[in-house]
């Protein structure tokens, strides 16, 4: 056996705990003989332990005092303004269809192709039930210490969901003391305030920290038309009602319908939300050099959305056409007959209606997220000494949604056909009517992963150059998850669309393996293997090889190339048909809403989908500007066999054109019917995105302040999907594909106080739908910070100092604009106070 000295040994206690504490943490000790510190970390993206922070893959890290003084209050919000974000991920904006949730959307390539970690283990995903992305409101900004962004494929050392990148985030360990942190913004329209309130305590022991806070955050809606730049909706639903598109005037005539409804009034740019947290974080030597670490989380997320009132779509039997129901049906008069209201060739006719009568469609969601992970780890008295680790993590999702004034839609024609003249009237509808027709719409849903995993990893041998360090590990997961809609709307007796559940599980065994070779001095080489195989569909394997050349002290280069995977999620595999009201512009003309019903199908025979990326730069560090880094990364990913959903838009068009293919595709029938319009996952998708990242940081001195600058930009030379170039163009169905993204920031202060200037550039995109050039925009920000003294710092900033408006965006998911891309709420005020005892 080799007897180790205490430096050897303190080495090896350092990197038992940076492995337990997740990437970029550094750990030190001190051998009293040789006053030497060694310090050892881990780096997001690998898990072999090094003294050196640059690799072969760019990693971008916020800290917490960035995300204070930017006013981020939920984590979405910090990540969404990143450079290298594109597309429209959900959030604090979506107001329609996502369930409050908040997800990442790392090159614009899906939320499920980003893959969450918290602490360097994996996050449980999170929403509504079944969900394939975690949602990043269960992890609240008061405990996070720092958050990393890989910007390359890591399939190879974290398994599925890496082909964009990682997100890890790192939160608040090794804490002594007492801290309280109050945080306030609104917007200086007087509405769209948020607050939040954190404490934070923790203590040593002997040879160990235990970290435990608590938080709770408030945020208020902005209504659509409380905005001056909000363009009147004006949709084909009205309050009054339509039969077969006509309204009844003041003399009772059947006319044409001649105006619409303005949903805006009811609608939000920023959604209602309500969360309360608890987390601690431990650290205990056990002896023997074997540590102890565990993390927990709970947050429970109260939060809400509203659309106008539903709007009731109903197909009328009229009595005496074949086929009919005489029991159920209504008379056409000779008016309705003279005016051009008849049956159509199933017999029926088309009533519809706004029902302001019953109120807004408010959905709420009550969701609870609990996430346990523990481990322990050791050294081995082998070679150098290896270092050994088994951690476990048990995570839990369960969620209740509602959709309040819901409408049943049998219940609606068989009050229609008792009581034909009241609803055709116009006139409001009765309480007795009200309430026989309405209804609360219910549905739960989960989601639960447990893993555990094992590993190994330290010094092989010696080369000239150094030694060749190494990792390799195994790791056992399994997921699972379900989704109940309400019984009427699994019935299709909703006017809501249709859906049916969904519940399912899968496990994954992994083997993976990593090594650094030090070629030369100048010259290591990182190669890693995994290799998974699952439940569903079988075995996959993926690589990764990557270079760095220290080309001289001041220039590095470093290139990557590496193969990914996704596995197919529950909701993919097992999800039950459901509608979705799409955005779409019918070619036919026949549809008199620009909101289509699409019916989404899933698939269990769906596989895997498969990529490749490759990442190449350098990092420039001149001896001659003292405190400047320049780096700059190509970086390209290319996805095959995608599982997505085809362009609904493309294929009408398409069919429209005469491509039977595309017809049959999407289900649509002669004459441009789209009763039965679908859009189902498949595997024959492709991504292709390309792009550089540059950025430059410098800290120096000048007139006695310390200043900071940085600059991050994203060109984007290409974003294909499906063979359909995206590059430059924005929709509201897509998102938004910039060609430049550019985020600016300088601050400068000294001693007690400093103050930070930031802007954020999207440059300019052409309209997808109409094809006219949308513009570019820049968004300003302020902000500064004094420390009051030893206990007490305040902050205050603006942000969109000058109040800048969204963009028009003829296809926008809501307000005539994309609320995921542009800021929709307008000029905001925010402060903060922090105490520390």
């Amino acid at each position: 056996m080799i007897k180790r000295t205490k430096v050897a040994s303190a080495i090896n206690l350092a990197i038992v705990a940076s492995i337990t504490s997740g990437a970029f943490v550094t750990s030190s000790a001190f051998a009293a003989e040789e006053k030497a510190k060694v310090e050892r970390i881990e780096v997001t993206g690998s898990r072999i332990q090094r003294q050196d922070m640059e690799t072969a893959s760019p990693v971008t890290v916020i800290d917490a005092a960035a995300i204070k003084a930017e006013g981020f209050t939920s984590v979405d919000q910090m990540l969404q303004v990143q450079t290298s974000m594109a597309g429209a991920a959900v959030g604090s904006t979506t107001n329609n269809g996502a369930d409050g949730v908040a997800q990442v959307d790392l090159r614009g390539m899906g939320s499920e192709r980003t893959l969450v970690l918290l602490n360097g283990r994996r996050m449980v995903n999170s929403g509504s039930g079944a969900n394939s992305s975690v949602d990043l409101n269960s992890i609240p900004v008061a405990m996070i210490a720092r958050v990393e962004i890989l910007k390359d494929g890591a399939s190879a050392v974290y398994g599925s969901d890496a082909i964009a990148g990682v997100v890890n985030i790192i939160t608040k360990k090794d804490f002594e003391g007492f801290q309280l942190d109050f945080n306030g913004s609104g917007t200086d329209k007087g509405d769209g305030e948020s607050g939040d309130v954190s404490a934070l305590y923790g203590f040593n022991t002997e040879g160990g920290n235990y970290t435990f806070g608590a938080a709770y955050s408030d945020r208020r809606g902005v209504i659509q038309s409380d905005r001056s730049w909000t363009e009147p909706g004006s949709s084909s639903f009205i309050p009054e009602g339509t039969l077969g598109g006509k309204v009844q005037d003041a003399n009772g005539n059947w006319v044409d319908r001649s105006y619409g409804y303005d949903f805006t009034q009811d609608s939000y740019y920023q959604t209602p939300s309500e969360r309360r947290s608890l987390f601690a974080n431990m650290t205990q030597e056990l002896g023997n050099d074997v540590v102890l670490t565990a993390d927990a989380i709970y947050t429970n997320r109260r939060s809400n959305q509203q659309l106008a009132a539903q709007p009731g779509d109903i197909m009328l039997g009229v009595c005496g056409e074949a086929g009919v129901d005489p029991l159920k049906c209504v008379t056409l008069d000779a008016d309705m007959i003279a005016a051009g209201i008849t049956a159509d060739e199933k017999g029926l006719v088309n009533y519809r209606r706004r029902m302001n009568d019953v109120g807004p469609r408010i959905y709420t969601q009550d969701t609870d997220t609990w996430r346990l992970s523990a481990g322990l780890a050791g050294s081995l008295d082998v070679h150098t000494g290896m270092n050994w680790n088994i951690d476990y993590t048990f995570g839990k999702n369960k969620a209740k949604t509602a959709v309040e004034n819901s409408i049943n839609a049998t219940d609606m024609a068989n009050s229609i056909y008792a009581n034909p003249d009241a609803w055709f009237s116009g006139a409001p509808l009765t309480q007795q009517m009200i309430n026989d027709v309405s209804y609360t719409e219910e549905a739960t849903g989960g989601n639960e992963q447990q893993t555990l995993s094992a590993g190994l990893n330290g010094e092989l041998f010696d080369l000239s150059a150094g030694a060749v360090g190494f990792a390799i590990g195994a790791e056992y997961r399994r997921e699972s998850g379900f989704y109940n809609p309400d019984p009427i709307v699994v019935a299709g007796d909703s006017t809501a669309a249709q859906q049916d559940p969904t519940k399912g599980n899968y496990n994954v065994i992994s083997i993976f393996q990593e090594v650094s070779v030090p070629f030369t001095e100048k010259l290591t080489g990182e190669f890693a293997l995994r290799l998974d195989d699952y439940s569903t569909f079988g075995k996959a394997t993926t690589w990764k090889i990557g270079l760095t050349y220290e080309a001289s002290d001041e220039i590095m280069l470093r290139t990557v190339a590496a193969t990914g995977f996704r596995a197919p999620s529950v909701s993919e595999l097992y999800g039950g048909n459901s509608g979705s009201y799409d955005y779409l512009v019918d070619p036919w003309g026949n549809a008199p809403d620009p909101q289509i019903l699409v019916n989404y199908t899933s698939d269990e025979n769906l596989k895997p989908e498969e990529s490749e990326s490759y990442t190449a730069g350098v990092v420039y560090s001149p001896s001659y500007i003292d405190g400047m880094s320049v780096t700059l990364d190509y970086w390209r990913f290319k996805v095959d066999n995608a599982i997505a959903r085809l362009d609904t838009q493309k294929g009408l068009k398409d069919c429209f054109a005469g491509d039977a293919a595309a017809c049959e595709t999407f289900n649509i029938g002669a004459g441009g019917d789209l009763d039965n319009l679908t859009n189902a996952l498949t595997n024959v998708g492709t991504q292709d995105t390309s792009g550089v990242d540059l950025n430059l940081a410098y800290s120096f001195e000048l007139g006695g302040l310390d200043w900071k600058v940085n600059n991050d930009t994203t060109y984007l030379v290409n974003f294909e999907q499906d063979s359909v170039n995206y590059t430059g163009t924005i929709d509201g169905n897509f998102g938004a594909y910039a060609r430049v993204r550019n985020n600016f920031s300088i601050s400068a202060g000294q001693d007690d106080w400093s103050v930070m200037y930031f802007n954020r550039y999207i440059g300019d995109m052409r309209d997808l739908t109409e094809g006219n050039n949308v513009g570019d925009i820049i968004y300003h920000n302020i902000s500064g910070t004094y420390h009051i003294n030893d206990m007490t710092t305040v902050s205050l900033g603006v942000k969109n100092f000058t109040d800048e408006k969204p963009l028009t965006v003829s296809n926008g998911s809501d307000g005539g604009t994309v609320p995921q891309v542009y800021d929709t709420v307008g000029r905001t005020i925010y402060g903060g106070v922090t105490v520390k005892f």
